[in-house]
């Protein structure tokens, strides 16, 4: 069965002057364009294809993926608007509908919009910006300190609303925010906690002593490339070292420890110093 909005690999059955079909089942052959078909390409061949509408809403594949597929989220940018919606740029020829009834706010070509991308009643692809009908609310598959993928989605007053791994909500906290992120973008992070409503707070560095090994190894190269010496210590003002350092005074704290147990520095009240 034909995933529409989704790679599918696909049997060539075959060749036409403006290219080949491609075995889409119930839904018959589907056309993989002639300038998209890889060198050397024969019947029989299976090929890993991106299947969609094309402008008269006839199942075309493409070789191409586009940044974001049915059922993910992703924030894409505004490339018109007419009296029934808006159309985004999701890299592919034909461009993303997204009707009026599923904006959150009015739109305008070169806004971003962050989205969740779904095949509606009448078999089309289309967006919804309405992200949070689409997320799943009870994350019973996330353990603390997991490897997860995060869509940063906005600023707020607590820090940065994200999706994890494109089905929960989750917020990057602003105490847990040590270099700069946009909204729109997609980057690593861990589970920090889940409380028990279901919310899920998360952070770019893995929690506890993981964080510390990278740290200690850049407060030793500071010392070494400042005479063995830095005024930071562990009473130390935390503005002043995450200015430095790029972290929570909590984490240099637990660096300072582990080097201290290690024999590698000592501390007084003039800061820490290299032995």
């Amino acid at each position: 069965m034909i995933e529409l909005g989704r790679l599918n690999r696909l049997k060539v059955i075959r060749e036409v002057e403006f290219g080949v079909y491609l075995d889409g089942g119930e839904a018959g052959g589907i056309l993989l364009p002639k300038r998209e078909v890889p060198e050397g390409t024969r019947i029989g061949d299976r090929l890993q294809v991106f299947v969609y509408l094309d402008s008269d809403d006839f199942m075309i594949a493409s070789m191409r993926k586009p940044k974001a597929m049915v059922g993910e989220f992703a924030s894409l940018k505004v490339t018109d608007v007419n009296k029934v919606g808006a159309f985004l740029d999701w890299g592919m020829p034909k461009e993303l509908f997204l009707p009026f009834a599923e904006q959150l706010r009015p739109l305008k070509p070169g806004d971003w919009c962050t989205v969740y991308i779904y095949v509606d009643n009448s078999e089309r692809i289309a967006a919804s910006a309405r992200t949070e009908r689409y997320l799943e609310k009870n994350p019973s598959d996330l353990e603390l300190g997991q490897l997860v993928e995060l869509l940063i989605l906005r600023r707020s007053d607590l820090g940065y609303p994200v999706i994890i791994d494109n089905r929960y909500a989750g917020l990057l906290h602003q105490q847990d925010l040590f270099r700069e992120v946009r909204p729109g973008q997609r980057i690593s992070g861990f589970i920090k906690q889940i409380l028990p409503e279901g919310k899920i707070d998360v952070m770019l560095d893995k929690p506890g002593y993981a964080r510390v090994d990278p740290l200690t190894r850049q407060i030793l190269d500071y010392l070494q490339q400042h005479g063995g010496v830095c005024p930071l210590g562990d009473k130390s003002a935390p503005d002043a070292i995450k200015a430095q350092f790029g972290v929570s005074k909590k984490a240099y704290k637990m660096a300072l420890g582990a080097l201290m147990k290690e024999g590698r520095i000592k501390q007084d009240e003039q800061g820490i110093r290299l032995l």
